[in-house]
């Protein structure tokens, strides 16, 4: 079956109602068997495909996240990782598939020796992909249909091509110089005819379609040992880069466990480290549970101070104690214990600088990305019997390390360049098969034991300040999801390691007069883009579960994203 054009998806996902006067429209979409959220219009068709031919959740979350290989080949894809979270309706148990990519047999000194660029662009910039190892993993555990009728439809996509839509000819053209970089075969992919595709086009990897097939006729083998792996390795050590043979076949996915708090009544359940979004996040949310943000607006300027004044004492703890290492789950803990939470809480009302710990400067000497080009995207899926996945997918920046091994079809990640380097004794510093954290944040919010919703984001340093003003939106001020979500987005940076500035980033829609009083308590203000744009906030995915068991599924337009129910 040839995939729909644009036009039919849309109405295929007819919305169901309008929302409030907010600067981003979010239009909700229904259904009452099942729904899935995902980044470009034929992922999210993929995933209801194998919905209605009788797949799960994990099912559709597997054509899902390898449509979205095909059709954002900037964003996520089989040469990235994953992190997915699954709620299992007969058992009320969520579980989390950390398939994280992990750096390769690397000697750490001569690694930290040789040229910084070299962490960001090129082979010596990819950790082992861990996306397919997770999706086989899922599979093994939860899957209901044959492992190679989940791949099919990224299969039939990447043969007859993905439709270029304006938002996605918009991230080609930002990475056109990646692109033309000297990689002959990325830029033979994705620069058809030398050029950028054209917006309305199709572009088919057939490459990457034979990659697929080989993962779909062999499992986890056809991509970890074999031809695919042998590729990679070959081009890696062409190109300088450290990845053995040995490093992908001993490659695992772990099956784990989730962080979780309480907050307002819910259960936030969320990606455990190496992820350090949801630490962020789930830290926050805690100092802040007894604010009442006057009752709103929460985009106020003394609301919009307060929350940055709990950021800046909660992110230096975050980024010196999780990682990926032993004591990290403990040290989240410790962070949301009470004594902590209420010594944040004081802290923050008084408007301390962090403290000077070494712990704390360690943050500050780190390789912190707030760099808006980060590569990801989020899905979630939920099907006729209530189970629900919600998955973050990435290849670190767009285009990863903007080299593709020949014949493979596959982008490869640059998530070495999530180590920290020049701070020796950082939890985040690099070691053999160690796996870089991440902002990535995919979450779970329940209430008494059933599932409110699903919700994540891409945007690297983004993620979880964009959940964070989502929650307290929905959770706090009781807006609608579509009206918290479609609101003004904010962020903060700053701090020691940006010179002492301190500063709040926002889309133009803020305010004016919320600007000036900002500005006027110490704050930098920059709004680096129109509402909407989605090149620095990026587009909030989410799936809520309905009182009656129906789902409403919310598409942010700020990115290609699509909602699909039925």
């Amino acid at each position: 079956m040839k995939p729909r054009g644009l036009f039919s998806l849309l109405c295929l996902i007819a919305p169901v109602f309008a929302i409030a006067n907010v600067p981003v429209t979010v239009t909700p979409v229904a259904g009452s068997h099942g729904m899935v959220v995902a980044g470009h219009p034929q992922a999210a068709e993929a995933g209801l495909r194998t919905l209605k031919a009788g797949g799960n959740a994990i099912d559709a979350a597997i054509s899902v996240s390898l449509a979205l290989n095909v059709a954002e080949p900037y964003g996520s894809g089989l040469g990235g990782k994953l992190m997915l979270l699954y709620y299992e309706a007969a058992t009320k148990r969520t579980y989390v598939i950390d398939a994280m990519d992990a750096a390769g047999s690397l000697d750490v000194e001569a690694y930290k020796a040789s040229p910084a660029a070299g962490r960001n662009y090129g082979y010596g910039a990819v950790c082992v992909p861990g996306l397919p190892a997770g999706l086989w993993l899922a599979h093994q555990q939860w899957g209901a249909r044959p492992w190679a009728d989940d791949i099919a439809p990224a299969i039939e996509l990447a043969r007859e091509g993905f439709e270029i839509l304006p938002k996605t000819h918009l991230f080609f053209a930002e990475q056109e110089k990646k692109l033309r970089r000297g990689d002959a075969e990325i830029a033979r992919l994705y620069l058809p005819g030398g050029a950028l595709p054209e917006i309305g086009s199709r572009l088919p990897n057939p490459d990457l379609a034979h990659t697929l097939e080989l993962l779909a006729q062999n499992g986890r083998d056809g991509f970890y040992r074999g031809s695919v792996a042998e590729a990679i390795v070959t081009a890696s050590d062409a190109g300088g880069g450290v990845l053995k043979l040995e490093d992908f076949a001993h490659y695992e996915a772990r099956l784990t466990e989730p962080v979780a708090i309480d907050f307002h009544g819910r259960q936030i359940v969320a990606a455990p480290p190496p992820a350090t979004g949801p630490a962020l996040l789930l830290t926050m949310l805690k100092v802040l549970e007894k604010e009442s943000f006057a009752g709103g607006p929460l985009r106020a300027a003394e609301n919009i101070d307060l929350l940055g004044r709990v950021w800046r004492q909660v992110i230096p703890l975050v980024q010196a104690r999780i990682a990926d290492v032993e004591e990290a789950r403990f040290n989240f803990e410790k962070l949301v214990a009470p004594d902590s939470v209420a010594e944040l809480r004081e802290k923050a009302r008084a408007n301390v600088d962090p403290e000077a710990a070494d712990e704390v400067a360690a943050f500050y000497d780190q390789s912190f990305t707030d760099d808006y080009a980060a590569a990801t995207t989020h899905f979630a899926v939920a099907d006729a019997q209530g189970n629900i996945v919600c998955a973050t997918q990435s290849l670190s920046l767009h285009f990863g390390a903007g080299v593709v091994a020949p014949g493979t079809g596959v982008v490869l990640n640059n998530t070495m360049s999530n180590f920290a380097y020049s701070t020796p004794n950082s939890v985040n510093a690099p070691a053999p098969g160690k796996r870089p954290r991440s902002t990535i944040a995919p979450t779970l919010v329940f209430r008494d034991g059933r599932p409110q919703f699903a919700i994540g984001i891409p945007g690297a340093s983004r993620i979880p300040t964009a959940i964070l003003q989502t929650m307290i939106d929905h959770l706090v001020l009781d807006r609608s999801l579509a009206e918290s979500i479609g609101d003004t987005r904010l962020h903060f940076t700053g701090g020691q390691g940006w010179n002492g500035h301190e500063k709040v980033e926002a889309e133009q829609s803020l305010d004016p007069e919320v600007v000036a009083a900002l500005q006027a308590m110490g704050w930098l203000v920059e709004l680096p883009e129109p509402a909407g744009t989605g090149r620095h906030f990026g587009g909030i995915n989410v799936i809520e579960l309905n009182a009656d068991g129906s789902y409403t599924g919310y598409a942010d337009p700020r990115r290609t994203n699509a909602a699909a129910g039925y």
